[in-house]
């Protein structure tokens, strides 16, 4: 059984994903996260930004691998490394290109074979997993998914105003609707669910409630 949960950017995806994979007893799939990956990579090496063919090219020869909650970019766990604000910053360059997504696509549906799986990011019900027995589209308001974007960032010693996460995620927001391949849009049979003003535990909850009246 496939489970996709989309939404936009600090709306909770990976922790809630995680969560819920364990309670499931599932695999748990961030794509988010292999997008970051290769933009860890770009940095790594230093591509012009540009240039989106040098982008392109590098992450169809990078060694990337997903295992269980880790990623591991040229044979480096990388999990934590994907999330410094650096990193967030130029990810959009491989989100918005065509080639690394249709690369990544392959990717996540290759990980996904024969096993059950959570998997959470922009586009998972609405393109990599269209046939997905359930679909999540996990959202809250701009504010609240500003502040748990600054409780983040805090804790990893990269303190950030308010202010300016918000006008940063507006951008992403803007970005993640807008570009031509895999814009982040609810898929027609996913059910929404607003996370405002619950805790983790609550929305887990909600979201195993409709894993499971899905399952036959």
């Amino acid at each position: 059984m496939i489970v996709t949960i989309d939404g936009p950017a600090g709306a909770g995806k990976s922790t809630v994903a995680r969560s819920l994979a364990r309670r499931l007893g599932y695999s748990h799939l961030d794509t988010g996260a292999m997008y970051r990956a290769v933009a860890l990579a770009g940095l790594q090496s230093k591509v012009d930004w540009n240039r989106p063919e040098q982008l392109a090219e590098l992450a169809t020869t990078l060694d990337l691998r997903v295992s269980g909650e880790r990623i591991y970019l040229r044979g480096e766990d990388v999990t934590d490394a994907v999330r410094s604000q650096e990193v967030t910053s130029v990810t959009r360059h491989a989100a918005n290109h065509p080639q690394v997504r249709d690369h990544l696509v392959l990717l996540q549906r290759a990980v996904a074979t024969e096993q059950n799986m959570v998997t959470e990011g922009r586009d998972q019900g609405t393109v990599v997993f269209p046939q997905a027995e359930c679909k999540i589209f996990l959202t809250a308001s701009a504010e609240e998914r500003a502040r748990r974007r600054q409780r983040d960032l805090q804790q990893r010693g990269e303190p950030e105003t308010l202010e300016q996460i918000l006008a940063d995620q507006e951008r992403r927001d803007h970005e993640d609707a807008t570009r031509e391949v895999g814009p982040l849009l609810r898929a027609e049979d996913a059910v929404e669910v607003l996370t405002d003003g619950l805790t983790q535990d609550q929305v887990v909850d909600r979201l195993e409630e409709l894993v499971r009246s899905r399952m036959t």
